[in-house]
């Protein structure tokens, strides 16, 4: 069963979950309890290709759904051509350091390991819940996440997208991606402000209810294709035990060998799935954050004061422009041994303050488990260039990040992975710079894409270059306070 964050809610089922998105009470849903993997459970998962080992996992995370609703979704997800056939494979960097390649979907970014399943999981979950609404997909974007839900909810019957980014928060091609795509059942808005902004406004529309009763009465019903779903979430846990699974079949750790894990990250979303999957059996030693100027959550690991009044940054790798980590809450319900009232506290404390201090001991077992270091972007930029230049490895400004934060902090003797989150074509612009390609001011999106592949000899992806031709469907921006009416018009 599921429970919420802030312990006002009932208790429900995984399906049920998965439609509502987030809690009545403004909390998060997360399971009673996790399935525990032995190293003999972690052999099975070797032997399975990565469709197999989704199958095995979320079978038990999803426990009310059938085998076959399980495999269904699986299949649906990652085969049809979606994905290569190594759906998230490993490639070396360096010595003891691996990458993590999440970025080979339809979408070209770690978004499209969860967002291609969600679909399948919220329409089953639907049919198994009886619900006569329809859906009404609300989703809050620094980038990655909206057009990879646009992409894996586009035409999905009983189901409608409405995504919405900050307007100058997103790289070009990621802009692009948005505003060009396909479906009748989609629609895109940019808006004034920051990622915060957009996500403060989207999070409080889930909690209205008088825009709740609004959309019901029109036979709607909301839920989220952001983290706070925790069927967004329960997917990429998935990615960390085949990571480890890779790593043991190529030969270079063994069944039961400890490993890290560096994770470029805002939301917090990404580094917490791997941390439940280390709460089910697997052998990490530790997971290093990684943050760029918006440091919210460095400063926080090193120090347990979390606050969101600082200054924002526009930044080179603009998914992690973040100064409200939503899953940072499922975190400290965990570690607070499922304490809602506690966690509830700190987050009223968030809301009204704009800050909180954990105690001393949440403190030592936040510290015991993650490490944590930020990247400028001038020192961004250098570790693009330099494993171009030293490692023959060409990674996005994201990864970036989680690179050299490796460095300054990371355990050289233990064998890492860098979670490698979206494909460098995305942010051509800052990568053609960092390396040293001959560039201008006066060249086009499309123009920087065609140098990345000459200057680096690589091929540029089939979904970047296909933006050449499409057309720009969405081109409407509007305040952060106008998003509430936005939701209201659309149904």
């Amino acid at each position: 069963m599921y429970i919420s964050t802030r312990g006002h809610a009932e208790k429900i089922t995984a399906s049920q979950a998965i439609v509502a998105g987030i809690a009545p009470d403004g909390g998060l849903y997360v399971p009673e309890s996790f399935p525990k993997y032995s190293e003999l459970d972690i052999s099975n998962l070797c032997d399975l290709d990565y469709k197999g080992r989704a199958k095995y996992i979320l079978s038990e995370l999803l426990d009310d759904f059938t085998d076959d609703e399980i495999a269904s979704c699986v299949n649906n997800a990652y085969g049809n051509g979606k994905f290569p056939e190594a759906v998230a494979p490993i490639a070396p960097v360096s010595e003891n350091l691996w990458s993590l390649e999440l970025w080979h979907g339809p979408t070209c970014a770690f978004k499209d390991m969860a967002l291609q399943i969600l679909p399948h999981l919220m329409t089953t979950a639907m049919k198994k819940n009886g619900t006569d609404k329809k859906v009404l997909i609300l989703v809050a974007t620094s980038g990655d996440t909206g057009k990879a839900a646009l992409e894996g909810f586009k035409d999905v019957e009983g189901t409608k997208i409405i995504t919405f980014f900050p307007e100058e928060g997103v790289s070009k091609v990621q802009k692009l991606q948005m505003t060009t795509q396909e479906g009748k059942n989609v629609n895109v808005f940019g808006v004034y402000g920051n990622f915060d902004d957009v996500q403060t406004a989207v999070k409080k529309i889930f909690v209205d209810k008088k825009i709740i009763d609004e959309i019901a009465e029109k036979g709607y019903t909301f839920s989220s294709a952001n983290s706070i779903n925790w069927g967004r979430l329960v997917p990429q846990i998935v990615y960390y035990f085949s990571a480890y699974c890779d790593l043991v079949n190529s030969g270079f750790i063994g069944i039961g060998d400890e490993i890290e894990f560096c994770v470029p990250t805002g939301n917090f979303g990404n580094i917490l799935a791997g941390y439940y999957a280390r709460k089910m059996g697997l052998p990490v030693k530790r997971f290093i954050c990684a943050s760029n100027a918006n440091n919210v959550l460095t400063d926080f690991i090193t120090t347990g004061k979390y606050s969101k009044c600082r200054d924002f940054y526009t930044t080179i790798s603009p998914s992690m422009d973040i100064l409200i980590s939503s899953n940072l809450e499922r975190l400290l319900f965990d570690l607070s041994d499922n304490n809602a009232e506690e966690t509830a506290a700190l987050m009223e404390e968030l809301n009204k303050r704009g800050s909180y201090s954990i105690s001393e001991g949440l403190k030592e077992k936040l510290q015991s488990l993650f490490a944590a270091g930020s990247l400028n972007d001038e020192k961004t930029m250098q570790e693009i260039k330099a494993r171009y230049t030293d490692d023959n490895y060409l990674c996005d400004t994201h990864t970036a990040v989680a690179l050299g934060v490796y460095r300054q902090v990371g355990d050289k003797d233990t064998t890492t992975v860098i979670v490698s989150t979206a494909d460098p074509y995305k942010f051509n612009y800052p990568v053609l710079k960092a390396i040293g390609a001959p560039i201008n001011d006066s060249m086009n999106e499309f123009m920087l894409v065609d140098e990345l592949a000459r200057f680096t000899k690589t091929k540029i992806p089939a979904q970047i270059s296909s933006l050449k031709t499409k057309e720009v469907r969405f081109n409407e921006k509007i305040a952060k306070y106008g998003i509430a009416n936005k939701v209201r018009e659309s149904i």
